[in-house]
């Protein structure tokens, strides 16, 4: 879900710029979790909205960039926008290769950062919509039989129902259903929708000569 306030996640080791951040973003009614350290946040359950993290690139004990690590390899995908007061530009350009939203200088000027974070959390609201329409098309493949996946992984690869037949060692009728079961149980009537939804689902796609080539249902 996307709907409410979202949450800006703020780790920063000094006191007054984590509360002075804090201050900015609730005035602009975002919500706000404020941490000391990495180990303070990795105790915290995240927020379930959209969020984003605001996290000083130096920390004591664990770093911001050790925390971008951990958060990759968990498959976390909360976009982080790093800060530091050192003008760091290897560490920065590290960062920003593993994915960093953004980077900013201390002191950050009001703007810039309200700025970043408004373009981080709309990132977020896509990756959360984009992940629940990824969930929805999951749960309506699994209501597939194997045979309906087989020919839904051909009909995708742009076979004809007869070649479709002909592969499987089955009639040209039987395809005709299967294809058809397949395509209202995915809740599409149409190839390039059931292509799409294929590809988010990273199903294998077999060579074909077009995969978006029309034909019958």
């Amino acid at each position: 879900m996307t709907d409410g306030p979202a949450t800006v996640i703020i780790v920063d080791d000094d006191n007054a710029i984590r509360d002075s951040l804090g201050s900015l973003l609730r005035s602009v009614g975002l919500r706000v979790s404020l941490h000391v350290s990495v180990q303070d946040f990795l105790e915290t359950k995240l927020p379930d909205g959209p969020c984003c993290l605001v996290l000083d690139i130096r920390l004591p004990g664990q770093s911001g960039l050790e925390l971008q690590d951990t958060l990759a390899k968990s498959k976390i995908g909360i976009p982080i926008i790093f800060i530091s007061g050192h003008g760091d530009i290897p560490m920065s350009v590290r960062a920003m290769k593993a994915g960093a939203f953004g980077f900013l200088e201390k002191p950050v000027r009001d703007q810039e950062l309200l700025d970043a974070v408004h373009a981080a959390i709309e990132h977020d609201k896509q990756r959360i919509e984009d992940e629940s329409g990824v969930a929805d098309i999951k749960q309506r493949y699994e209501t597939l039989t194997p045979r309906e996946r087989e020919v839904m992984t051909l009909v995708i690869a742009g076979r004809l129902n007869k070649q479709i037949a002909a592969e499987l060692g089955v009639s040209e009728i039987t395809v005709k259903v299967h294809r058809g079961q397949a395509m209202r149980k995915m809740g599409t009537r149409s190839l390039a929708e059931l292509v799409r939804m294929a590809g988010k689902l990273k199903l294998p796609v077999a060579a074909s000569t077009n995969p978006l080539s029309p034909t019958k249902v």
